[in-house]
């Protein structure tokens, strides 16, 4: 077995050196990475959710030497079939398609689940996974509710699952030294973040309810989420705006940033949280907030804020999305990309480090598939050899968890006091009410 061990390494260390920062070196198929990797130490994956972000996501695992999928695993016929297709162009090798992922978790062959469906999916199914022996891809963010994400650090701990979540810039080289700087006293302490994003995203206009397609299984896309009628404005996008199975842009796309700025601040959950927002732009069908600033105060004597625009694209610090620090000599600026810049008191730009990938943060779907290879590899890694993860179930439930609470305060209209051993609100009925969620009957069981 420990030869066996050694020999994967090294075959690892081989096909490494023969793979760019994003996938394969021209000139090589995936059928010659197979002579390089044997197919029985290739980590298997079963991709649950292959629309959009879904299919980026599976396509990067399918890019890796050390990795087969297996499984195509979606609701959408059209989606799986597209999927399907990618996969095999890239392998030489069709995956299985499985409407339901339940039948791939059946399967003894499969390693890994990738979740990258909608995220009241992410924390049911992540636990589902590991309760059948499977470890754990799980796209931002961590959870729905606060509940799940619990549940979800409960379970990868009980079944010894790796469960990593999907803030890749935590395996970001650039990002990664940012932070150290950082930590080693660069801009002083620092003692605010203030995180944001941005964008002009349209209305979703007033759906219609309409007979769900003949591609789609609208009832398990709902899966674990109460019934709701099917509006044409709901599928595949627009569900983030909807509290049923969304969560907002918070959610969406402040957990990578409030993460950032969680790590470099050195916190873990807050004392105190508050947020104003709302629909704003528009009168439609979208539920959460398209405006919101959430701010968050640590014990450490330290403050965080997230600045939500969905619907005005407007920069700040010339950057759709980012987090900035500030510290007693100076401040930092992590943009949407590999790069980072460093400024003093007098607002003198003293040190610019720059990546030489480009970040399309404006590509929903995958703005940083270069990067984003490093913080696969670190799953494999940690599933073979042991290495610690750069993001798992227990930083990533704690980052979701600041938004979340971000949204609760918006939600139940006052400022939370939180107890910062683990991040539970305290005296607040009316909040606790946005602390867990209903399911629909039956569903519960599986994964609680």
């Amino acid at each position: 077995m420990e030869n066996k061990r050694r020999s994967f390494i090294k075959k690892t260390a081989i096909g490494a050196s023969a793979v760019t920062i994003g996938g394969i070196l021209p000139g090589f198929s995936a059928k010659s990475y197979s002579n390089i990797i044997g197919a029985n130490e290739r980590l298997k994956v079963a991709s649950m959710g292959v629309n959009s972000r879904g299919h980026a996501v599976g396509s990067n695992f399918a890019l890796q030497p050390n990795c087969e999928v297996l499984y195509s695993c979606d609701v959408d016929s059209r989606a799986s079939e597209k999927f399907i297709n990618s996969i095999a162009k890239i392998q030489g090798k069709k995956p299985k398609h499985a409407t339901d992922f339940r039948k791939a978790l059946d399967d003894k062959d499969v390693d890994i689940l990738i979740v990258a469906a909608p995220d009241h999916w992410h924390a049911p199914a992540a636990i589902m996974a590991c309760k059948a022996g499977k470890h754990v891809y799980l796209e931002k963010p961590a959870s729905h509710n606060p509940h799940e994400g619990e549940l979800a650090v409960a379970a990868a701990k009980r079944y010894n699952r790796v469960v990593q979540m999907g803030n890749q810039r935590r395996s970001w080289p650039n990002v990664i030294t940012a932070i150290g700087e950082l930590k080693n006293g660069i801009i002083g302490r620092p003692y605010f973040a203030k995180t944001w994003y941005s964008n002009n995203r349209p209305s979703i206009g007033t759906g219609k309810i309409t007979e769900v397609p003949s591609w789609l299984n609208y009832d398990l896309w709902q899966g674990p989420a109460p019934r709701e009628a099917f509006k044409d404005n709901i599928v595949h996008y627009n569900w983030h705006w909807f509290w049923n199975w969304g969560t907002g842009e918070a959610l969406n796309n402040g957990t990578h940033f409030v993460d950032l700025a969680r790590w470099g601040l050195g916190v873990d959950y807050p004392t105190k949280v508050s947020s104003n927002g709302g629909r704003y732009r528009y009168e439609d069908d979208w539920e959460t907030p398209d405006t919101q600033v959430i701010n968050l105060e640590f014990s450490n004597n330290t403050l965080m804020s997230w600045e939500g625009r969905s619907c005005n694209g407007r920069s700040v610090e010339g950057a759709g999305v980012g987090v900035i620090f500030y510290g007693e000599d100076g401040s930092m600026v992590i943009e949407g990309g590999n790069s980072y810049k460093i400024y003093d008191l007098k607002n003198k730009l003293i040190k610019e480090v720059s990546g030489s990938r480009k970040i399309g943060t404006g590509n929903l779907s995958n703005p940083s598939q270069d990067l984003d290879v490093l913080h696969i590899q670190n799953l494999f890694d940690a599933i073979r050899k042991g290495t610690p993860l750069n993001s798992d179930i227990i930083g990533g439930h704690q980052s979701t968890l600041l938004v979340q609470l971000g949204n609760i305060a918006l939600r139940s209209g006052s400022t939370l006091n939180i107890d910062p051993e683990n991040g539970h609100i305290l005296s607040n009925n009316e909040a606790m009410k946005y602390w867990s969620r209903d399911y629909e009957p039956g569903w519960e069981k599986l994964f609680s």
